[in-house]
């Protein structure tokens, strides 16, 4: 009873592994099913999941901004470096 027990109640700490894990790849059956029982008597790790949710789609979408390096837009200054080259090449 008691390993049956163990296997079925999560601690918080291991929760919030499978809840990172559960972000980047797949849980096995029997990690979904703890963690969902495990949620459902846990508060916190519910909201532990809900901001870890938010603050990875926060992350991706500033990582497909493109870069501002000192207030200069890469890719306006790329442009403008290759306009300036085109019409050096034309004179």
């Amino acid at each position: 009873m008691k390993r049956l027990m163990h296997y079925l109640f999560l601690s918080c700490l291991k929760a919030t592994e499978l809840i990172e894990k559960k972000i980047y790849s797949k849980l096995s059956f029997g990690e979904k099913m703890q963690l969902e029982l495990h949620k459902m008597m846990c508060d916190a790790c519910s909201n532990y999941e809900k901001d870890s949710l938010l603050i990875d789609k926060a992350l991706q979408k500033q990582n497909a901004k493109p870069p501002v390096i000192t207030g200069i837009n890469l890719k306006a200054f790329e442009e403008s470096l290759v306009n300036k080259l085109e019409k050096k090449e034309k004179k």
